[in-house]
């Protein structure tokens, strides 16, 4: 570990919605003005890439036609890993010497690539792809848009900064979950949000204090302004008010960085865009341990027991001529290539 005190940085920004090359351009100068700013870590909200599908609460008709084409129009600009697009992120990432943790929508290239999760990725400060951690269980009718993540993907590094993990959205509400993830021995976590109202915040804040930890919690902040004109689900996405009597906000924001106490060390902002910054130092966490380590001292193995499989689930196995079983398909891009 370089350093026990850094500043690290939460993006509060809208996409380019439904545009992923355009939101990576986006991304690659939001990452530059953090390091600008001296930030060694920089995290973006919650599917960032290209954008929250929040038509799907108001448009989750079985055969509705928009909706496909709408679908058709997100799974074209998800992020297959690796693309050009992570390239353009890594390489912003080595250039401002910061780790970066962004959501995005991962399109599958192993099996068939119509299947998109719900993702963040992790890249170093070297502009290496650290990992992807998929959610575990999308979330209401997010299951109309995404596939569910394995324990294969409950990552936390090892990196120059500290240990570094992250959870999206609901998970900070599943406790085995939280536990997994404190059992690592995480120092840094990202809670990634589509944006982070009072309820986001309480989840946020009890995860800090139960897995002495700081918490970047980031959000989006977005308003019908920002939707491609030619977007189609306008009245199937939620709207909170008026924004200068113009545009609804769609996203409120939302984002800040608590403590290992459970206490904000930078307040959360709302209602517009900015990207707010907070030192972490990491001596602090054990000055907290002292009165509880969640997976440590304070729990109890002879009377709780959890097991993780952390095996990644496959869609297939084939099975060969010669009698090996089991083998992992190759690449679904691949395969077709030799077609």
């Amino acid at each position: 570990m370089e350093s026990d005190v850094f500043v690290a940085a939460a993006v509060q920004a809208s996409p380019v919605f439904l545009d992923r090359d355009a939101t990576v351009d986006k991304g690659v100068r939001l990452i530059e003005e953090a390091a600008r700013n001296g930030a060694k870590l920089v995290a973006f909200p919650e599917t960032w890439i290209p954008g929250y599908p929040g038509w799907i609460y108001g448009a989750a008709g079985w055969d509705d036609p928009r909706a496909k084409r709408t679908f058709a129009r997100l799974q074209r600009n998800a992020v297959e890993v690796p693309s050009a697009a992570t390239d353009a992120l890594c390489g912003a990432a080595r250039a401002a010497g910061a780790h970066v943790v962004v959501g995005i929508h991962e399109r599958d290239t192993e099996f068939s690539t119509g299947t998109i999760y719900n993702s963040l990725l992790f890249i170093s400060d070297e502009g290496e792809i650290l990992g992807i951690h998929r959610k575990l269980v999308p979330t209401h009718a997010e299951r109309i848009v995404w596939g569910q993540g394995d324990g294969s993907t409950l990552h936390v590094f090892d990196t120059a900064l500290g240990r570094l993990g992250g959870l999206i959205c609901w998970e900070h509400w599943m406790p085995l979950t939280r536990f997994a993830m404190h059992a690592k021995g995480e120092q840094i976590h990202v809670a990634a949000w589509p944006d982070v109202p009072e309820t986001h915040h309480l989840a946020s804040r009890h995860y800090a204090f139960e897995g002495r930890c700081y918490v970047l919690c980031v959000g989006s902040y977005m308003t019908t302004a920002d939707l491609p004109d030619d977007f189609e689900l306008l009245e199937a996405m939620a709207t909170t008010g008026e924004v200068g009597g113009e545009a609804a906000e769609l996203l409120t924001g939302g984002s800040g960085i608590i403590g290992p106490d459970g206490s904000w060390i930078a307040a959360p902002v709302e209602g517009r865009e900015e990207i707010i910054y907070g030192e972490i130092d990491l001596a602090r966490i054990a000055e907290e341990q002292q009165a509880l380590d969640a997976a440590g001292h304070y729990n109890r193995p002879d009377v709780f027991s959890l097991t993780v499989d952390e095996r990644p689930r496959r869609q297939v196995s084939w099975l060969r001529e010669d009698g090996h079983a089991g083998v992992e398909a190759p690449p679904a891009r691949e395969r077709a290539e030799a077609l």
